[in-house]
């Protein structure tokens, strides 16, 4: 037999396992969907969480709520760890944005 008569066929099998390994994928019905994953609730009832939640489900309203504000303040200062609550007087309280004579303009070398 020669050579190349018999790569073909090889190739040829090849191509055909596949392509019959890929309608088999096809056409197998797709495995029934578990329940989604349950929600996580704090263990130690913190209420911080519980008004962080509350806020996360406002939507955009919650950029208005004053509890809201008050709640990622605090999240902030447990996250980062500040102690003092003078951390964010630099933040303007309207905007969230650095107050300008917070932080003065630096003049670049020439």
């Amino acid at each position: 037999m020669d050579g190349k008569l018999l790569a073909r066929i090889g190739a040829a099998v090849f191509v055909g396992l596949a392509v019959t390994m890929t309608l088999v994928q096809l056409l197998e019905e797709p495995a029934p969907r578990s329940d989604p994953p349950r929600a996580v609730q704090p263990l130690d009832g913190d209420p911080l969480a519980l008004q962080l939640r509350a806020c996360a489900q406002m939507g955009e309203r919650a950029l208005s709520s004053p509890d809201c504000r008050a709640a990622w303040a605090e999240k902030r200062r447990r996250f980062f760890g500040v102690e003092h609550g003078e951390a964010y007087s630099g933040l303007d309280a309207e905007t969230g944005e650095a107050a300008a004579e917070a932080s003065p303009a630096v003049e670049p070398e020439t």
